[in-house]
């Protein structure tokens, strides 16, 4: 996990009101993805109470709270400000948070935030965020370009000729992402996601001319942010005694935490057009995908020559 996420990013980000606590918005954090629907604790069953977590009342919590007593809002909410560790309450639907809330999260220094959203959409908003920003962040060397979609990381040796390759795709239409630096995240139990560091965004280096500006030069639409990463193309410099896969009978995949990305090699030599062999590559696997393998048809027109031959020998 990274370094936790400040109570104050996070209502920025999302758009959130403050209701009360706008002072301490810079001293609160969180560093869990999970969040309380503090339902039993309203009850006054306090045993498991999650108090590290981003305490979401929604309709029913509100609802349940005005019916209890002054004295026993007072009493419970009192418990709930306690821990120094509470990042923040946060009401979905624009309800009114209960005046007892309010006193005693001013009393402890915990901000009370609000949201238009409905309880579930707001509390999946929030959950993506966190996961997202606490992600685990690791650094590959390599580029990043998103090809009909398609996040392709090319990775190789240095002077391989990865920039310039990812120059010449940007020139046909495709998307930088980013440039030999890539910090990647895992998503979800499938996807890995690839973005810029912040000081290399848009930026490109290509040997002899120096740093450009991708998005200056060619325009917002040959940058992206971020994207799923579904292919790994690993370029290397043609060995004579190496023989190459020519017909993708081979399979290979490169692990990216607890994702095993599709990968291909392919070799590097003068006159190979570098990018228009990637671009097919993408639009392959892209096929793959849609369920129509050109191997497979290959093997399918060998075996029917082979039996249309054995006939006509019989």
């Amino acid at each position: 996990m990274t370094e936790n996420v400040k109570i104050s990013d996070m209502v920025h980000d999302n758009g959130l009101k403050v209701y009360a606590g706008a002072d301490y918005l810079k001293n609160k954090s969180v560093g869990v993805t999970d969040i309380s629907r503090p339902g039993l604790e309203l009850t006054g069953y306090f045993d498991f109470y999650p108090h590290e977590r981003i305490q979401l009342l929604g309709m029913t919590e509100v609802s349940y709270a005005n019916e209890l007593t002054q004295e026993e809002r007072l009493s419970v909410f009192d418990r709930m400000c306690k821990e120094e560790d509470t990042p923040c309450f946060l009401i979905s639907r624009g309800l009114a948070a209960p005046d007892e809330l309010l006193e005693k999260a001013t009393e402890y220094k915990i901000p009370v935030l609000s949201s238009q959203l409905s309880t579930t959409r707001l509390s999946s908003v929030i959950t993506e965020y966190l996961e997202y920003r606490l992600a685990e962040r690791r650094s590959i060397h390599g580029v990043l370009v998103d090809i009909y979609g398609l996040g392709v990381l090319i990775m190789g040796s240095s002077g391989v000729g990865k920039s310039e390759t990812a120059l010449e795709l940007v020139k046909r239409g495709h998307r930088l992402i980013a440039d030999d630096r890539v910090d990647v995240f895992q998503q979800d139990e499938k996807t890995v996601v690839g973005e810029a560091p912040a000081i290399l965004k848009h930026l490109l280096e290509i040997r002899g001319i120096g740093i450009i500006d991708v998005m200056n030069l060619f325009g917002a639409g040959a940058v992206r942010a971020s994207t799923p990463i579904s292919l790994v193309v690993n370029l290397e410099n043609w060995d004579n005694d190496k023989n190459y896969d020519r017909v993708g009978f081979e399979t290979e995949s490169m692990p990216i935490f607890d994702v095993n990305i599709p990968k291909i090699t392919v070799p590097v030599k003068v006159g190979r057009n570098l990018a228009i062999i990637i671009e097919v590559a993408a639009m392959n696997f892209r096929a793959k995908n849609m369920g129509y393998d050109a191997t497979k048809k290959f093997e399918e027109n060998l075996a029917n020559l082979i039996q249309d031959n054995t006939e006509k020998e019989q």
